[in-house]
């Protein structure tokens, strides 16, 4: 029986890897650190959403995701449209933004190849369905799995093929 103190450890000690890797890449990819990246795959994701809707997905301050949507606008990535009312604006990422979106999913997803890569067929269909139990359970709600999948690439995940482990938290849009 496995030691559970000792699993966990492994846990963080792979979390905290891959988080520090997936920064490294990210940050370089688009030139730019903190929620950038993520901004961007939940606007490629969910065109039209608004500041406040951004915000809750990314765990920032209002004032934090005005000045982060300002940067990603100047960097000609994001526009602003009308909105639902008058007093809300629709974020859209443009072409450069979309094609900045998929630069960093491909980034993202290099740099779990190389996690992985120490793991043979057997060992990564015997990890898989231990992860999908694991992410089922890092949400209960639409907002939570939001947050969660901020950086997910959806084409291999929700409509890729595949089931979504958080599945049970969407709502119709």
């Amino acid at each position: 029986m496995a030691d559970h103190a000792r699993l966990a450890q492994l846990l963080g000690v792979l979390a905290l890897a891959a988080t520090d890797r997936f920064r490294g890449r990210l940050e370089g990819t688009l030139g730019r650190g903190g929620a950038h990246a993520a901004a961007l795959i939940h606007l490629d994701a969910y065109p039209g959403d608004s500041i406040e809707a951004l915000r809750a997905v990314l765990g920032i301050s209002q004032p934090g995701t005005v000045a982060l949507v300002n940067r990603l606008e100047a960097d000609g990535l994001v526009s602003r449209r009308s909105g639902a009312d008058a007093r809300t604006r629709a974020l859209h990422p443009t072409p450069a933004g979309r094609s900045a979106a998929r630069r960093v999913l491909a980034d993202r997803h290099r740099e779990l190849d190389r996690i992985l890569a120490p793991l043979g067929r057997q060992e990564r269909e015997t990890l898989e369905p231990l992860l999908e139990t694991l992410v089922a359970n890092l949400a209960h709600d639409r907002g939570g799995a939001l947050t969660v999948c901020r950086l997910c690439d959806r084409s291999r995940c929700c409509g890729g093929g595949a089931d979504c482990p958080l599945e049970h938290t969407a709502v119709p849009r």
